[in-house]
């Protein structure tokens, strides 16, 4: 009996693993782009790699907000067909063109106080549009720095530096796997970019030693097609004081909650009812009424489900901030 016993509770963990596995939320990444195993055929870095300092052909993309993954910084590079631009649609992520590569690399400063000090490269995701469809690669940096190799089946490992505040800090980072990505980055069950939103990318940043507008640069630069940038919103900063909180806690949701929590996203993140995305109406999110829900949530760790290992100390303040207001 023992032994039936066992073999039927060994069946249902088996069972619970692949139903898990086999989420209605998962779709199938599009294979059309067979992917290079070495990041470096890409020609992403010129120089010592992890100076991560970009080819020409490679051109820098910030954002106002930014995801949480655990405590990580993260640099964005596009890399366009020549002749090509990127299109406004509306205000949400534009449209890129066939054979658009978008570039997102992880890293830690190793003290964060004085990132002359050098950093860690943790890993190196990649966006191909191909045939219309985006295509999506992770690339695992080695310990020498000199290369990263194309991984698909995620990977997990212990990341150590010294925060702002000067204490030491270790988190257990995972790399995602190949339908950890398609997950989260779908729209209408299609694999999508998420972050670069033009209400996310119309801010100040310095190019060339100069303070300019991002879009306007992309268009003086012949990147994006020309539009009036002034007529864009802008996402806020969750982590500026200079906005009120409801517009930070509106933006952390926007950025961490919002790419499944939206009637577009994953399936079952999206018959929960919620819709953090910003421009929705705060009565249309599902956030009032719940707000105990979500503090709770959040606070545990449970979410964001896909990417993080630690709380967000910072961010979970600004919700719990946010979420007594109401």
């Amino acid at each position: 009996m023992k032994k039936v016993f066992n073999q039927l509770l060994l069946f249902s963990v088996i069972a619970a693993f692949f139903s898990c596995s086999s989420d209605p939320g998962y779709i199938p990444a599009p294979d059309t782009v067979t992917f290079n195993q070495k990041l470096t055929e890409y020609n992403i870095y010129q120089g010592n790699l992890n100076d991560l300092v970009p080819t020409a052909d490679y051109h820098l993309i910030e954002l106002s907000s930014s995801l949480f993954v655990n405590y990580s910084e993260k640099q964005r590079l596009v890399k366009l067909p020549a002749g090509t631009q990127i299109t406004k649609i509306d205000n949400g992520v534009p449209d890129f063109p066939e054979g658009t590569i978008l570039v997102k690399t992880f890293f830690y400063y190793n003290d964060v106080r004085d990132p002359a000090l050098g950093k860690k490269v943790i890993e190196t995701r990649l966006l191909v549009k191909s045939q219309g469809l985006w295509n999506v690669a992770t690339y695992v940096w080695n310990d020498a720095q000199t290369e990263a190799t194309l991984n698909l089946n995620g990977v997990s490992k212990n990341v150590s530096w010294i925060d702002a505040n000067g204490q030491s800090r270790t988190v257990r980072y995972e790399v995602p796997t190949e339908q950890n990505c398609t997950t989260c980055h779908q729209v209408n069950s299609t694999v999508e970019p998420l972050g670069p939103t033009l209400m996310n990318m119309n801010i100040n940043v310095t190019r060339e030693n100069a303070m300019v507008n991002q879009l306007a640069y992309f268009q003086t630069k012949g990147l994006m097609n020309d539009f009036n940038h002034s007529n864009i919103p802008v996402l806020p900063d969750y982590l500026s004081t200079s906005y009120t909180i409801a517009e930070r806690g509106r933006a952390y949701f926007q950025m961490n909650c919002a790419h499944c929590h939206n009637p577009a996203g994953l399936p079952k993140a999206a018959g929960e009812g919620f819709d953090f995305r910003y421009t929705v109406p705060l009565s249309s999110t599902g956030i009032p009424p719940r707000k105990g829900k979500i503090r709770d949530v959040i606070g545990s760790g449970r979410m964001p489900w896909i990417g993080t290992t630690t709380l967000d100390v910072e961010g979970f303040d600004i919700v719990k901030q946010y979420l007594n207001t109401l």
